[in-house]
């Protein structure tokens, strides 16, 4: 007779956590999708530069946002214009799309490019192919 009770105490107490558990999991349908915000997709990437002229070549440092820390980044330095007349400087960063396992949080990374041309040129900058605001400090 001992028996016969613990087993109904046991049974009851199985099934209140059962259904304590099919009540408190949300179901698929009740969760909604997260959106990408437009604005993060379609932003535009903002380079600054800093100008170091001396004896004809231009030494160019900056700085891009990166999507994470690891990000290696890349810059090429190269004259607008024709072969006669330079009539600017642009500087072409590369970030690679992804990185691999890592923190994804926004990180400011540093890089250089040097370049021979005339002093006073106006700067551009691209990341990955697309225009991006120059900062030139």
């Amino acid at each position: 007779m001992n028996h016969t009770r613990l087993r109904v105490v046991a049974t009851i107490i199985g099934g209140f956590i059962l259904i304590s558990f099919i009540l408190s999991v949300p179901h698929a349908r009740e969760i909604s999708p997260v959106a990408v915000p437009e604005s993060i997709a379609t932003s535009t990437p903002a380079v600054a530069l800093r100008d170091a002229f001396r004896r004809g070549v231009h030494s160019i440092t900056g700085s891009v946002e990166a999507p994470d820390p690891c990000t290696v980044v890349s810059a090429q330095a190269v004259p607008v214009g024709d072969a006669s007349s330079t009539t600017g400087i642009l500087i072409e960063v590369t970030l690679p799309e992804d990185s691999g396992v890592c923190l994804q949080v926004p990180s400011p990374l540093s890089f250089s490019a040097t370049i021979t041309a005339p002093e006073g040129l106006p700067m551009s900058a691209t990341v990955n192919g697309v225009a991006a605001s120059t900062t030139v400090l």
